[in-house]
C-alpha cells in the first residue's frame, strides 16, 4: 500500500518571501529522498500558465471586474487539483504550492470584498475536497511586505498588476490570514517573516516537523 503523499502551501502578502522560503523547504525535503513537485498558482498547467498571464501582466486585465478574478483563479486551480495535485498525490508524492484557494479568500473575499460564502462555494468546487494538510503564512508588516514587492525586479519588465496594489489592499491581505489563522489553527500555521531569510526558515522547519513527526531533524 503506497503512504499518502503530503500537500503543503505557502501562504501570505506579496514580497514576504514565500519564493525563498519554498526553495529553502524544497531542498531540505528533497536532500532526505522525498519526491516533491512546486506548483504556483495561478498557473501549473497549460490551462493555467495562460490565466496566470491574464491575471497578472495582460494590460486587458487591468480592468477585470473581481467577480472574473474570481472565476479566473478558480479555473487555473481546478485544472492544478486534477491534473497535478491528486494524481502526485495518489502516488504518494509531496506537493508544494505557491498559494492556493486562501489565497482566493483573502484576496477576493477579504480584501475585494466579495461575499464570503460566494467565495467559499467557488473554492470547494475547484479543490474538489482536496484541502491542504498544513498552510504557511509568511507574515510580515504590510508595508514593508509591498516595499519588497515593488523593489523586486520584473521579468522582460512586465507590470504585476497584484504587485501594485495599494497598502489598505495590503493591510486587509494580511489581516484576512490572521484570521485565518485563528479560525484554523490546526492546518493554518503564521510564520513570522520579519526577520533573516535564514530565521524565517527555522520557523518553518520547526512547524514542519511538529506536522509531520518523521521529517529530519
Amino acid at each position: 500500500m503506497i503512504a499518502p503523499g503530503r500537500f503543503l502551501t505557502f501562504e501570505g502578502c506579496e514580497g514576504c518571501g514565500k519564493s525563498t522560503q519554498i526553495g529553502f523547504t524544497l531542498d531540505w525535503l528533497r536532500s532526505a529522498k522525498f519526491i516533491v513537485h512546486e506548483v504556483r498558482e495561478p498557473g501549473g498547467t497549460p490551462v493555467g500558465e495562460s490565466i496566470r498571464q491574464l491575471l497578472k501582466h495582460d494590460p486587458v486585465g487591468h480592468s477585470m471586474k473581481p467577480e472574473t478574478e474570481l472565476l479566473l483563479f478558480a479555473a487555473s486551480r481546478a485544472e492544478l487539483v486534477r491534473q497535478v495535485i491528486h494524481p502526485a498525490l495518489a502516488r504518494g508524492e509531496w506537493i508544494i504550492a505557491d498559494r492556493f484557494h486562501d489565497s482566493t479568500t483573502v484576496f477576493q473575499g477579504n480584501a475585494r470584498g466579495l461575499p464570503m460564502q460566494e467565495v467559499t462555494f467557488i473554492n470547494r468546487l475547484a479543490i474538489a475536497g482536496r484541502e491542504p494538510d498544513l498552510t504557511l503564512v509568511l507574515d510580515l508588516d504590510p508595508a514593508e511586505a509591498r516595499s519588497r514587492a515593488l523593489r523586486r525586479p520584473r521579468p522582460t519588465g512586465q507590470k504585476d498588476r497584484l504587485e501594485d496594489l495599494d497598502l489598505g489592499f495590503y493591510q486587509k491581505v494580511a489581516d484576512g490570514y490572521r484570521s485565518l489563522a485563528q479560525r484554523e489553527p490546526q492546518r493554518v500555521k503564521l510564520i513570522n517573516a520579519s526577520g533573516s531569510r535564514e530565521e524565517s526558515f527555522a520557523r518553518i522547519q520547526e512547524e514542519l516537523r511538529r506536522a509531520f513527526p518523521t521529517l529530519p531533524r
